[in-house]
């Protein structure tokens, strides 16, 4: 796999994702209590044999850029790197990345990649585990200039995606972006050979992962367009031999509070479906070295625990508890994602009080707490109104779902 390369691509603003998007870009989110966004495609192209991993950045990148540097260390004798590309002005374009497709052209000085390489195009927001021999080798037996990754979908959610209608030989014959109507679905029906394996009424939609011949998308990329599934993806079909290849396991969009939420939370079920450990390929991060988690006399029920915690007499409940994260006592937490506490607030014997942390008697519900929040003693947050979406100082609603921001404080007894 010398001759492929991985693109990663970092994202814009993620107003989806706000207010965790806020402090951060959408690939540095933490996810599963260790882990952020950004090493799933970087782990996924490690496992697969990729050492050339590009990753472009734009917007509040600085917690990004520490994690890559710290995280993806390789020997000086491989060749393997993780390369970081943030979006520059230069003396040819002053303006920032104006989409996918622009992203990817603004740092094609960079790539030094030769005309015969394959090119892996991979979103740094999507929850997945995939080898990429698998569709490279599809791509090459077809001779394909144009490889699209794609999943079944259901029609109630085919206005999300991009849609492909393939023929029996795989060779991808239309493509819809995102349709606005369910009666544009009619012609994108799956051939007989998806028929058999799909549920009824399922389509073929994209997963935003490309397989391009480097001198195929630097021809593509020649032009204006700005975006791959509006512009690029539509006008090569058009014009190159493009193939779909059917995706069979597991993946997810974390583009909405409410998608990362319910990820989030299937992590601790007694058979998730996904597993950052596993035989297939490992999901890399941050090498930590601390202490294993304290527990005196609380009750867990299917909680994911990091490291490096301290939970008192408390219940937690079908929750994702993040590194170095302090829980008092009497605490109640249900359906909840406690993002922990960053490394330069930690120190040894920090107990509640003194630091970021859940106070005692604080009942939680339904809560995303992003890291380094300090909530005071009897708090109570459950959004029992059943509000939808707010704005406020210290919090905000998505979706019903509240979501306290980083690094904020919330007095004893507040009720939200």
């Amino acid at each position: 796999m010398n001759n492929v390369h991985s693109i990663i691509l970092g994202g814009g603003q993620g107003n989806r994702l706000f207010p965790l998007t806020r402090d951060r870009s959408k690939p540095a989110v933490p996810i599963g209590g260790k882990y952020r966004l950004i090493d799933i495609p970087v782990s996924n192209s490690i496992n697969s044999g990729i050492g050339r991993i590009f990753i472009l950045t734009q917007f509040n990148s600085v917690s990004l850029n520490q994690h890559i540097s710290s995280t993806y260390r390789f020997d000086y004798f491989s060749g393997n790197r993780v390369y970081l590309l943030a979006a520059e002005q230069t003396l040819e374009n002053a303006n920032w990345f104006q989409g996918t497709a622009d992203a990817v052209r603004r740092h094609m000085v960079h790539y030094h990649w030769k005309p015969d390489d394959d090119v892996l195009i991979l979103s740094g927001d999507h929850l997945y585990r995939m080898d990429f021999r698998q569709i490279i080798k599809f791509h090459r037996e077809c001779k394909a200039d144009l490889t699209v990754s794609n999943i079944l979908v259901p029609a109630r959610i085919t206005h999300q995606f991009g849609l492909l209608r393939t023929d029996e030989s795989h060779k991808v014959v239309d493509f819809l972006e995102k349709p606005s109507s369910p009666d544009l679905l009619n012609n994108f029906r799956p051939n007989a050979s998806i028929a058999k394996v799909a549920k009824p009424d399922h389509y073929l939609a994209s997963m935003g992962i490309y397989v391009f011949k480097a001198k195929v998308l630097e021809e593509l990329l020649n032009g204006n367009e700005t975006d791959f599934g509006r512009e690029i993806i539509p006008k090569a079909i058009q014009t190159h031999q493009a193939y779909g290849y059917l995706f069979q396991g597991y993946w997810r969009d974390i583009g909405t509070i409410r998608s990362f939420y319910e990820a989030n939370l299937e992590l601790t079920t007694k058979k998730p479906r996904f597993s950052f450990i596993a035989p297939e390929g490992p999901i890399f991060t941050h090498p930590r070295f601390l202490r294993p988690s304290k527990i005196e006399g609380a009750k867990l029920s299917n909680v994911l625990l990091s490291e490096g915690c301290n939970i008192l007499n408390s219940e937690v409940e079908d929750s994702v508890v993040g590194l170095r994260s302090v829980i008092g006592r009497r605490v109640k937490m249900k359906r909840t994602i406690l993002m922990g506490v960053d490394e330069s607030y930690s120190r040894e014997g920090v107990l509640p009080g003194e630091g970021p942390s859940i106070g005692d008697g604080s009942v939680i519900e339904n809560t995303i707490i992003d890291k380094n929040v300090k909530i005071g003693k009897n708090v109570k947050i459950q959004n029992k109104k059943g509000i939808a979406d707010i704005d406020s100082n210290k919090y905000y609603i998505r979706d019903n779902i509240v979501i306290i921001p980083k690094n904020t404080v919330i007095p004893d007894g507040t009720v939200i």
